[in-house]
């Protein structure tokens, strides 16, 4: 297998995986998360997301949390704005960069955010216009590329489209979701040879969820086809609040175990990666939803 040297993970925890949360999370919470991770060694944060409280009140905090992070050099706070208000507001936080999201099923996109596919790539051209006349990145979330909790199996027609529609608006790279964790091996590389159509190899990465246990392996199958970005959530944090029973995305200690296992370099230090995870699981009052994390700190407690 020729595999990449080295990966790069995008943890979105404090973000897309704290967002759904129903106990509200304390701005000094997520701020210690972010902490807790760079000091782990990510040097990619997805930290939070300037939508209307309305809709997502744990995300209400957005200016309070950047405020309070300390900042590490060479460290992307990343940011989610679904519209040129949001990222206007987003602007005094100093965002690295910024994502917005579409999806590749009709239903979801109406669902989710209340507007067709097309809809929402035309709410988001202003946006992406504005950030990158201030010279700010900007990557795209495509959700639902192998499944919908509404419309069932996704075709990497749909998929191809959505990518192409991204590209048409100024979007310089894509994340391919499996936002419902339905995803098998095959199926996430038809949609990733979808995208690969329209972005170029270095400008794609994977998001998976583990609801049916297919995370890993999802992920192995991409890094065989090149890709070496990739999104995940520290503690397996997060789910979809629009697709009943799907669980979190795929623990970021459990990919970089795997990653270190195949002697693929992240910069991530494992022993704090599962402190971090721990840390927010204890606050939050259950188990971590990562196994290798559950499982290395069992051995730690019986050594």
């Amino acid at each position: 297998m020729k595999l990449p040297a080295h990966v790069k993970l995008v943890d979105v925890g404090p973000r897309d995986g704290l967002q759904n949360e129903q106990q509200p999370v304390p701005a000094a919470i997520k701020i210690e998360l972010v902490h807790r991770l760079q000091d782990a060694g990510l040097k990619n944060i997805e930290v939070t997301s300037f939508v209307s409280p309305k809709w997502v009140p744990q995300m209400a905090d957005n200016a309070e949390v950047m405020a309070g992070i300390r900042r590490q050099p060479g460290v992307c706070y990343s940011v989610l704005t679904p519209n040129l208000q949001g990222f206007e507001a987003s602007l005094d936080s100093r965002p690295d960069e910024i994502v917005v999201f579409g999806a590749a099923s009709e239903a979801f996109s109406q669902r989710n955010i209340n507007c067709s596919i097309a809809e929402s790539i035309e709410r988001f051209r202003p946006v992406v216009e504005a950030a990158r006349a201030r010279g700010i990145p900007v990557r795209g979330a495509m959700s639902c590329t192998v499944g919908c909790p509404y419309e069932g199996e996704i075709a990497p027609e749909r998929v191809e489209r959505l990518a192409r529609l991204m590209k048409g608006i100024g979007v310089q790279h894509v994340g391919v979701a499996d936002t419902i964790g339905v995803g098998t091996p095959l199926k996430v590389q038809r949609a990733l040879e979808a995208t690969l159509r329209h972005f170029d190899i270095d400008d794609i990465s994977g998001h998976f969820h583990d609801t049916y246990g297919q995370a890993l392996a999802n992920t192995l199958a991409s890094l065989e086809m090149g890709v070496w970005q990739f999104d995940t959530s520290v503690a397996g944090l997060g789910g979809c609040p629009y697709a009943k029973g799907a669980t979190g995305n795929v623990a970021t200690e459990d990919v970089v175990y795997l990653l270190h296992g195949l002697g693929i370099a992240t910069g991530i230090d494992l022993d704090k990666l599962i402190d971090a995870g721990q840390f927010i699981s204890d606050f939050l009052g259950r188990k971590s939803g990562s196994r290798a994390g559950t499982a290395l700190l069992n051995k730690r407690a019986a050594s």
